[in-house]
């Protein structure tokens, strides 16, 4: 492998635990639009693959797609204001970005989140660490397309042969592959092991720790 300078990072599940405020987000919408809401636990299966996608898995069967493209706008005003009521960094996730930092690796987080919500989270958490955080805008691609990880490397001055992607979902494995990137699945995220096994993982993360100990290895 050669020698490692830089590091992609999925947003949502990966360094920031933004389940809560997603659920609260989504079922404020669903209630609204007079849908059935979900617990927590339900939703985490279904964030990672953008914010449309996650309420047409969880709406009941049969919604039409007309109805999800209009609660779309009326959850991304909603959550860009409650964006931040629960959500923050996992346990270790700074220290880790600090330890990067300090041996002189570069950082991007990519994410199928809002841009403007990308932006924002970042620079209230990560700004001091990370340079580049890039989320679902017009004329890029969303993951697990490359083009966000292309756009991030582009940003840093980074070849793919440097670089490696850390993620915690299926799309997150797919953008890595898609990008020719290795990748690390974390296990704190929205995804259990045997699925992210099952989806092609091969390196794992129980603890931010571990990420730091792959790269040295």
């Amino acid at each position: 492998m050669h020698k490692i300078t830089t590091i992609i990072f999925d947003m949502d599940g990966t360094v920031l635990n933004t389940l809560d405020d997603l659920t609260d987000s989504v079922n404020y919408v669903f209630s609204k639009f007079g849908l059935p809401t979900r617990s927590r636990d339900e939703y985490r299966q279904f964030f990672g693959n953008g914010i449309g996608y996650a309420m047409k898995c969880a709406a009941p069967e049969g919604t039409p797609d007309s109805l999800i493209e209009e609660m779309i706008p009326v959850f991304k005003e909603y959550y860009d204001i409650h964006c931040l009521d629960k959500t923050g960094p996992y346990e270790g996730i700074i220290d880790l970005m600090k330890e990067l930092r300090n041996s002189g690796c570069k950082m991007a987080i990519v994410s199928n989140k809002i841009d403007s919500a990308v932006k924002e989270l970042n620079e209230r958490f990560f700004s001091e660490y990370v340079s580049v955080a890039i989320g679902e805008r017009p004329g890029v691609n969303r993951k697990p397309a490359p083009d966000m990880v292309s756009a991030a490397l582009s940003e840093l001055g980074s070849s793919p042969d440097e670089a490696v992607y850390i993620g915690d979902s299926e799309v997150d494995l797919m953008t890595a592959k898609n990008s020719n990137l290795p990748c690390i699945a974390v296990l704190w995220g929205f995804r259990g092991k045997e699925f992210l096994i099952k989806n092609g993982a091969s390196a794992f993360a129980k603890t931010p720790e571990d990420i730091i100990s792959y790269l040295t290895a």
